[in-house]
């Protein structure tokens, strides 16, 4: 069993650390939070040993888990790194692209390895169609979300649309041709809805539309392929597949047939792969096990993380 810590003991720290005290691939040593009122809450509640200092935690463990705000996530990570410790680092991999590459070459240089927390990746239902997803050409994310004050302290495409660029990344494969977005605060001093054209050169096109402050909240992206329509709700772990092929020269009758102008005759069917329902945020973390442990690459490398960080930030400088 690795040994892990986790840096920062706020929302999704303390879910970081329930999940990490019950995994079989790591022993939970304990954290650190600079705010000492909630250091002691957190130990008194769920009796975690709170550390002294990031350094003190650092020298404790095999593993930091860095899941505090992203201004510090450079520090967190250069501390860690250069105590010869692995990182997982949650999304944004860090507040600048700079410092994300900083954090890319001291990792390679001390021979650790590093994981980001885009967690859309182990979303079981983007896993149910993730090998379905094939040249898309046309794609639309929806991702609103009711305000909460958390997140707030950087624009809505770093806290909210960066999960869905993470994943157009992966599925896209060509390079980023051109990006018009706009940006409008609302709440907060940063950007609160925000919506991005993306297009590829290969000729893809990704719509995205991000929100902080909807009525309801809402994680639905469509892909749009040859002969295919890809429909993945990552909220409620819903997809649909939609398919066209040939159609046969004697359909039966309940058949659903469409026709084009030039006579070519399709037939529509529905799939509807099985959902494994799971815990995303423990997968993401057990598999960062894995990949130390079998000197792998994991999931979701620094490389990545920066990939989706970098057109986070061209989306936002083209506001």
């Amino acid at each position: 069993m690795l040994k892990a810590g986790v840096l920062g003991a706020g929302h999704l720290g303390k879910i970081h650390l329930r999940l990490l005290n019950q995994s079989e691939k790591y022993e939970l040593v304990g954290f650190y939070d600079p705010n000492e009122k909630n250091a002691q809450k957190v130990a008194k509640e769920f009796g975690y040993k709170s550390f002294g200092s990031i350094e003190e935690l650092i020298d404790a463990v095999d593993v930091v888990d860095i899941v505090t705000p992203t201004l510090s996530h450079y520090d967190c990570a250069l501390k860690a790194i250069s105590k010869k410790k692995h990182i997982f680092i949650e999304k944004p991999i860090a507040n600048s692209v700079e410092e994300a590459f900083e954090i890319i070459k001291l990792a390679k240089e001390y021979g650790v390895k590093g994981q980001v927390g885009h967690v859309e990746r182990f979303n079981p239902a983007f896993l149910s169609v993730k090998d379905k997803i094939e040249n898309p050409m046309f794609i639309e994310t929806h991702r609103l979300a009711e305000f909460n004050p958390r997140g707030t302290d950087v624009p809505v495409v770093l806290d909210l649309m960066i999960h869905d660029i993470d994943i157009i990344l992966r599925v896209v494969n060509s390079k980023v041709k051109s990006i018009n977005a706009s940006g409008v605060s609302v709440i907060s001093n940063s950007p609160d809805i925000a919506n991005a054209r993306i297009e590829f050169e290969n000729g893809c096109v990704a719509n995205l539309t991000a929100s902080r402050i909807s009525l309801k909240n809402m994680r639905k992206s469509r892909f749009f392929q040859r002969d295919a329509y890809i429909s993945i709700d990552f909220l409620e772990k819903k997809v649909e597949v939609v398919k066209m092929k040939d159609a046969p020269k004697n359909p039966d009758e309940f058949a659903l047939i469409l026709q084009n102008a030039e006579g070519l005759k399709k037939q529509i069917y529905f799939e509807n792969p099985k959902v494994s329902i799971n815990n995303a945020i423990l997968d993401e973390l057990e598999t960062f096990a894995k990949a130390i442990q079998n000197n792998t690459d994991p999931v979701v490398t620094l490389e990545h993380g920066t990939e989706a960080l970098k057109v986070a930030h061209d989306i936002i400088n083209s506001f």
